[in-house]
């Protein structure tokens, strides 16, 4: 069987491949949430002239809350505009019916940051990328506010 690496799958095998996976996870778990209850959403810091000071970005489905990305203008840094970007985030996850929140991180980026508003590190990947670390986290959503 030939196999060939693909940059730009079409989009019909591309979904077709995603489909496959989706039933197959289907059949070990009857009332997953399907593919189409991934609720993709954005919390976004803006300040007095509505310019973007900073925001993550996240991902709701199979009931936990995937943080993608966050991040903050210099400005922001260290006055509780992270923390509030986060928590937003987390309530509007809940509302969602997510239980869980994960997270990977970097060495240089916020590994602090995510610990210190109630994130445990599950895992550390050394070298990755080369002379850093990736740490991933996560965290109960489920009885907090």
């Amino acid at each position: 069987m030939p196999i060939r690496i693909e940059r730009n799958l079409p989009e019909g095998k591309a979904s077709a491949l995603s489909q496959g996976i989706v039933d197959f996870n289907r059949t070990a778990i009857p009332d997953l949430e399907p593919n189409e209850a991934e609720i993709r959403f954005h919390a976004v810091a803006t300040d007095s002239a509505g310019t973007m000071t900073g925001g993550l970005r996240g991902a709701c489905y199979w009931n936990t809350l995937h943080i993608e990305l966050l991040w903050l203008a210099d400005s922001e840094r260290g006055n509780g505009t992270g923390r509030q970007v986060l928590e937003a985030a987390e309530a509007f996850a809940r509302e969602c019916g997510c239980e869980h929140a994960l997270v990977e991180t970097t060495s240089w980026q916020a590994k602090p940051f995510y610990e210190k508003n109630g994130y445990r590190l599950m895992a550390t990947l050394e070298g990755r990328p080369k002379g850093h670390a990736s740490h991933y986290l996560s965290k109960s959503l489920a009885g907090s506010s």
